[in-house]
């Protein structure tokens, strides 16, 4: 029986993928959590990850000279990579923030928002426009939501806002980037993304840092240890190699069809590393009807990505197709 290598190899990218994004999420509660490491300082965990990244992304670059940097004006640093980097640190800084209140099985509910967050940041961007079939999907996904939210036990509303301000910064990042870097005709691969927003959301990341977060840890006795941040750090900027990978070897539909069984095995998982989530059913029930909103969200891109390719190739071109279709 001969092995299929390619498709091998995609499975075990996507494996890594889910391995590494579970592992960072579980990672990140466990040391922020006061009844576990006890590290209650999000923008600080932030900082780390941006500080950490930026500086490997340098000596790749710099040193190295495993990718070249694209050609970067400060006209364009300044409308692309600053407004980009700073919803990109916003929203790691809200995410992680909502992991002080509420449980990681919560938390992966409330993502479920996040294709309908795209959405009315891309329509208010006019980067897609209001379909019915579209907004059905939405007003599914946000029902569901809903029911999830109604059957938490522990439910935080503090917690709650933090994780949905944080979807939408992210989702605002994501209709940014599609907006701001294309219009200029740039590509970034992970390694030149993090050489320039990683710096560039650090420095946002300092000024909450120093007026909320530094007067706290004067005056607590934290603990510092260096491979548990410096680990965590190395688990967050594999992640985002991985989902390079991933994307690079099959799609960014594909990744989103991944990302669904990470949030079930997430879900799962939390439940047992850390007993204080709980599950209900109506947790269980609200989530399915906002993952039936959200495939059915990704079914409708995935034929309007279709539909571009078709329009987008040349008469001849399609005519050859056709003949080679009725000659089979």
């Amino acid at each position: 029986m001969m092995i299929n290598k390619p498709l091998v190899l995609t499975y075990l990218y996507l494996l890594i993928y889910i391995v590494l994004s579970s592992g960072v999420i579980l990672y990140n509660k466990w040391v922020l959590s006061p009844k576990y490491f006890n590290f209650p300082f999000p923008i600080t965990l932030t900082m780390i990850h941006m500080g950490f990244s930026g500086a490997v992304a340098f000596f790749l670059v710099r040193v190295l000279k495993v990718v070249s940097p694209v050609k970067m004006t400060l006209e364009i640093y300044s409308t692309c990579v600053i407004p980009i980097s700073a919803f990109f640190a916003s929203s790691l800084w809200f995410g992680n923030t909502a992991y002080l209140h509420i449980s990681v099985a919560f938390i992966q509910m409330l993502k479920a928002l996040m294709p309908v967050a795209t959405f009315l940041m891309a329509v208010i961007c006019g980067t897609d426009k209001l379909r019915c079939d579209v907004f059905l999907n939405m007003l599914l996904v946000s029902v569901g939501v809903v029911i999830s939210s109604y059957g938490e036990i522990h439910f935080n509303v503090i917690g709650t806002v933090y994780q949905v301000t944080g979807i939408f910064a992210e989702a605002l990042r994501l209709v940014l980037t599609q907006v701001l870097l294309q219009k200029k005709g740039l590509t970034l691969n992970p390694i030149t993304s993090l050489y320039y927003i990683a710096p560039c959301s650090f420095v946002f990341l300092f000024v909450p840092w120093y007026f909320l977060e530094k007067p706290q840890m004067e005056i607590s006795q934290i603990q510092f240890n260096f491979w548990i941040f410096f680990s965590n750090a190395l688990c967050a900027l594999a992640l985002n190699f991985s989902i390079f990978l991933v994307i690079g070897r099959t799609g960014a539909v594909t990744i989103r069809v991944a990302g669904v069984l990470k949030d079930w095995i997430l879900i799962a998982l939390s439940t047992v590393i850390f007993p204080e989530s709980t599950i209900t059913g109506l947790n269980i029930i609200g989530y399915a009807i906002a993952l039936c909103g959200v495939v059915m969200y990704n079914y409708l891109k995935v034929k309007d990505v279709r539909a571009a390719q078709l329009s987008s190739e040349s008469l001849p071109e399609r005519i050859v197709k056709v003949n080679l279709i009725n000659n089979c």
